[in-house]
């Protein structure tokens, strides 16, 4: 029994396909397939049942899935306090970031933080929230940034900095007369958000709950997005006004868009970091949390 064959049956687990699983693993179909077959040989049981159209682990694979992820856990665990016995800021940190937050942070936090510790390399990935706390949880990832509420078993969880929400509309709009915007005038327009998934999409619906109930008086429309960026143009083009955090309204098209502040109290999201309370690496983390608390406060 190794760690590879413990690995591939977590990650065959996961993905319920073979020839996935084998990609996902950077092997091929045969390598993977015969590994497992091994393993469950010297195990004297079935981990997977096996059909043409689908692949799933039996009750009891079940349970030696679940040991074989404790197992590279604290197998990455040893790896971690081995590195962070030499230097704990020379060697790859893995940070991940939800899609709302990524895009607009790590241009000011990566040359930061290769200024104060240039030796340390950053390994950046862009998610949803879901998927960063399972790679968070897994250990592919050191630490992740996301907005609140967050809360894991086991994870530290630190706010960074709290960001103000603003309403971005053609310049020609109707409420661009206005000075400040009331939440509860946003049912009545064309609204673009970002679709199913993104935690920040749930925040403006929050915000305003009439837009998730779907209120026979409505006069607007709810347009959907795939990020940010492209909700900018969709509002550059006319098509309605959006809700997006401060952090996002640079790069406007100040000819076609203009951006106008919610009446108080104004609503707001915390953005976070997060990060395994078993991770040894401390320095690493501290650095992170000061750079990335003040990018946004002065980017």
């Amino acid at each position: 029994m190794t760690l590879t064959e413990l690995r591939y049956i977590v990650t065959l687990a996961q993905e319920r396909h073979f020839g996935r699983a084998a990609e996902k693993c950077f092997v091929s179909q045969p390598t993977l397939s015969v590994a497992v077959k091994k393993l469950e040989g010297e195990l004297n049981i079935a981990i997977f049942e096996r059909s043409k159209s689908a692949v799933s682990p039996t009750p009891l694979g079940e349970k030696i899935v679940q040991q074989a992820e404790k197992i590279l856990t604290e197998a990455r665990t040893l790896k971690e306090l081995a590195d962070a016995g030499t230097d704990q800021l020379n060697s790859p940190l893995k940070v991940g970031a939800i899609f709302t937050i990524g895009p607009y942070l790590f241009p000011h936090l990566v040359p930061e933080t290769f200024q104060q510790a240039p030796e340390m390399s950053l390994f950046i990935e862009e998610s949803y929230t879901a998927v960063l706390r399972r790679q968070l949880r897994e250990g592919e990832l050191d630490a992740i940034i996301i907005a609140l509420p967050f809360n894991e078993p086991d994870v530290m969880v630190r706010a960074l900095y709290d960001e103000p929400f603003v309403v971005v509309m053609p310049k020609d709009h109707e409420l661009a007369q206005l000075s400040h915007i009331k939440a509860e005038m946003l049912p009545d327009q064309d609204l673009l958000l970002l679709g199913e998934g993104h935690c920040f999409r749930d925040q403006v619906l929050e915000l305003c709950p009439a837009l998730s109930q779907q209120q026979s008086g409505r006069l607007g429309s709810v347009t959907q997005g795939s990020s940010l960026e492209t909700l900018k143009y969709m509002v550059a083009t006319g098509l309605g006004i959006t809700v997006l955090p401060e952090s996002a309204v640079g790069n406007l098209d100040s000819k076609r868009i203009t951006t106008r502040p919610f009446a108080g109290p104004a609503p707001f999201r915390t953005v976070a970091l997060a990060w395994r309370a078993s991770f040894p690496r401390g320095q690493a983390i501290d650095l992170l949390l000061d750079t990335a608390g003040k990018c946004l406060i002065n980017p």
